[in-house]
């Protein structure tokens, strides 16, 4: 059970206990009896909350989206400059992939797991992913970059193809140099 699981509710333990299990060990791997064994909770208590494992792979995506978010938002509003808003990103991003707890992306690993267009968590993936997309691209906008669409487009396969590279290579001692890679790639079409 993981640590302060008794100041935890039920739903709390269940998300926490899926969420290392299904980033760290993927989604099939992990059955509900184990995050119930691991939870400590009955199997009525899980239900209760997620009806059907979909309904907490859906969940355990929704909550790795709320906080890709407000880190992301961080790191960006640490400056004020368009360019800098821009790199920002990448920085943070390479952050992320020198943590020893970093596996990937999340919603990669889902869709990678999961390629069916009509499974639940690869829709919330692919949600995930435009949303990147097009925050990329009105970052790209006020950077005054030549073409705001496909540069948002390029960063973003950089972005997954360094978290892809983690999760198959694992840590670098030279880190992902994704910021670097991003950089040459955003003054290239800086106007």
């Amino acid at each position: 059970m993981p640590k302060n699981a008794a100041t935890k509710s039920a739903r709390d333990r269940i998300m926490a206990v899926a969420e290392e299990l299904f980033y760290r060990e993927g989604i099939r791997a992990v059955g509900v009896d184990t995050i119930i064994a691991q939870s400590g909770v009955a199997k009525t208590t899980l239900y209760r909350y997620f009806p059907s494992k979909d309904d907490l792979v859906v969940a355990y995506l929704e909550e790795r989206n709320r906080r890709f978010w407000l880190l992301f938002e961080e790191a960006v509003n640490q400056h004020t400059d368009a360019l800098a808003q821009l790199l920002a990103v990448f920085e943070w991003i390479d952050e992320l992939l020198a943590q020893p707890e970093c596996y990937g992306c999340p919603f990669l690993i889902t869709s990678t797991e999961f390629p069916e267009l009509d499974y639940p968590g690869h829709q919330v993936a692919v949600a995930h992913k435009y949303k990147v997309r097009d925050r990329l691209t009105e970052l790209a906008k006020n950077a005054c970059t030549s073409n705001p669409q496909q540069l948002a487009a390029h960063l973003l396969l950089l972005m997954d193809g360094a978290s892809v590279e983690r999760r198959l290579f694992g840590l670098s001692e030279s880190g992902s140099g994704l910021k670097a890679a991003a950089t040459t790639v955003i003054n290239a079409h800086l106007s």
